[in-house]
């Protein structure tokens, strides 16, 4: 009950933050910041799947700056100007490196490198995956709207974990059952498929957890050209010692019947960017 309270609390003091930001960027508009930018990210894609990880690498090299949760599209959505979701974005990037990149008790701070700080902003953008999805599922217009909103060019990061264990995951931490979390995770991926066809294939990056802890550096790499940033062997190496030496396999955590498995893997058959993933392996 206590961490419940205590959860509620840091979001609403984390939500007054964000209010408060939103207003102070009238007083102090910095709109010369901006103006190197290049390209926009965003996440799409699944609670659980290893987005904050990737998102807190990305937010150390020198020239991107990645916020975290801050739902920068529902900002988009709701008409805010661009300029004022990028300086949301960089206090947003700037308080979350203060905290040690933080997420669920895990910590993402890349030592010696420039999370919360930066040289040049080539590359801005948003760690919200399925809050992003859920846009696009709701608000498919918004693929049109936010390109006229945007002077630069939108990047999509598709990080993809192996379903079993991202489902298990997610139903952990939401307390639901496992009908819920099949139902909720294959609903995400319908939009991501969706999202594939509105948008030319060169615009979207699919990576996998399992790949970026075998070999970050190679993921990493792929990642920055992906962007268009440079990168050498100092950033490549920090980065790629706070990434876990082997994946959680959560799925052998929870008790999955022969029929939620055969469940998955049909569904596992209908989407390229799954295939090869399996309840053994």
């Amino acid at each position: 009950m206590l961490k419940s309270k205590y959860k509620q609390a840091k979001k609403k003091v984390t939500q007054i933050s964000d209010h408060f930001e939103y207003y102070l960027y009238d007083l102090f508009k910095r709109e010369d910041l901006f103006k190197s930018v290049e390209k926009y990210c965003m996440f799409v894609g699944y609670t659980r799947s290893g987005h904050s990880l990737v998102g807190s690498l990305l937010d150390a090299h020198p020239n991107i700056i990645i916020g975290h949760e801050l739902n920068a599209l529902k900002l988009f959505e709701q008409g805010v100007s661009c300029q004022k979701i990028y300086y949301l974005l960089l206090q947003n990037s700037r308080r979350k490196a203060n905290a040690g990149r933080q997420e669920t008790g895990y910590f993402y701070r890349v030592p010696h490198q420039c999370q919360g700080k930066f040289q040049t902003i080539k590359v801005i953008g948003d760690k919200r995956g399925s809050a992003t999805n859920f846009i696009i599922r709701t608000n498919p217009k918004i693929l049109q709207v936010l390109p006229n909103r945007l002077d630069v060019p939108i990047k999509f990061i598709h990080v993809v974990r192996n379903p079993y264990d991202n489902i298990t995951t997610m139903i952990a931490r939401k307390k639901a059952d496992l009908e819920y979390g099949i139902n909720s995770y294959f609903t995400k991926c319908k939009t991501v498929a969706y999202l594939k066809t509105q948008i030319d294939r060169q615009d979207i990056l699919d990576i996998r957890h399992e790949s970026l802890i075998d070999d970050p550096k190679a993921i990493l790499s792929q990642l920055c050209e992906f962007l268009e940033v440079e990168t050498n062997q100092k950033y490549l190496n920090d980065c790629a010692s706070v990434v876990f030496k082997s994946p959680k396999k959560t799925r052998f955590t929870y008790q999955w019947d022969q029929r939620a498995i055969d469940l998955v893997k049909s569904q596992i058959e209908q989407y390229n960017f799954l295939q090869g993933y399996s309840y053994d392996d």
